[in-house]
This record gives structure tokens, C-alpha cells and sequence, in this order.
């Protein structure tokens, strides 16, 4: 039961495994990129940029052959082990900012958390994230 002291949260990673990519290689923002499947047949994740150029989740790589050239999109295997990592360490950096068990994930993705209805906690936690971005 919540009470009056507590919010609930969803915190989302963007576009995750392409920002797990884009973390240990710069060059890839403000590029189009796409993240295909274990077996290279389709997209699992866009960029902005490459949502906008109207690539859709799940499409199969041979469907977009022809975008891919025209816009130079950059087309990266998955690298599971790198977004459990990832993963791993934002549950981590969550976790400083919530009590134990506060944190419900589903790995790479989201997490739900339980957060005091503080506002200089939110603002501190927001501030921590658009850091971590590199927005300014």
C-alpha cells in the first residue's frame, strides 16, 4: 500500500541497446543507428534518428537494404553481454536512490521504483540522469 510520504516511478532507458552503444562509441550520436537481432534479420532498436527515417521495431534488415545506403544508417549485431553490463550498472545507480527492494526491473528495458515524495530527492535523481546523458 503506498502512503502519502511515496511516488512510484517508471524509469525508461531510450532507445536502450542503442545508447548502450553509444556510451563506448561517440561517434554513433546524432546518427541513425539500428540494433538488429541475435541473428542480424531484424531491427530491435532505433535511434530517434532512425525512427524518423521510419524504420519500424522489427523490421527485417532486407526490407530496409535500400535506406540504409541512401541514409547511411549504421547497422550494429547485438551485443548482449555489453547491455547486461549496462543494465547491471543503471540498476545500480537506481538503487542508490531507492530503499532495498524498492526496485522492480525488467532487465534492459525499464524499472519501477518507490521513491520518498521529496522534492529535492527528484530533483537530485533527475539531475543525476540528464548528467549521465550529457545534456546540459
Amino acid at each position: 500500500m503506498q502512503s502519502e510520504n511515496e511516488i512510484f516511478a517508471l524509469v525508461d532507458v531510450n532507445n536502450c541497446y542503442v545508447s548502450c552503444e553509444r556510451v563506448f562509441n561517440p561517434a554513433l550520436n546524432d546518427r541513425p543507428t539500428i540494433v538488429l537481432s541475435n541473428n542480424d534479420g531484424c531491427a530491435v532498436a532505433r535511434s530517434q534518428e532512425a525512427k524518423d527515417l521510419g524504420i519500424k521495431m522489427g523490421v527485417p534488415v532486407f526490407q530496409i537494404k535500400e535506406l540504409i545506403k541512401q541514409h547511411n544508417i549504421q547497422v550494429l549485431s547485438s551485443n548482449f553481454s555489453l547491455y547486461g553490463e549496462m543494465s547491471k550498472r543503471f540498476m545500480e545507480l537506481l538503487g542508490d536512490y531507492v530503499a532495498p527492494g524498492d526496485t522492480r526491473s525488467i532487465p534492459l528495458m525499464n524499472a519501477f521504483l518507490i521513491l520518498p515524495a521529496s522534492s529535492k530527492t527528484l530533483l537530485v535523481m533527475a539531475k543525476q540522469f540528464v548528467d549521465v546523458r550529457g545534456v546540459t
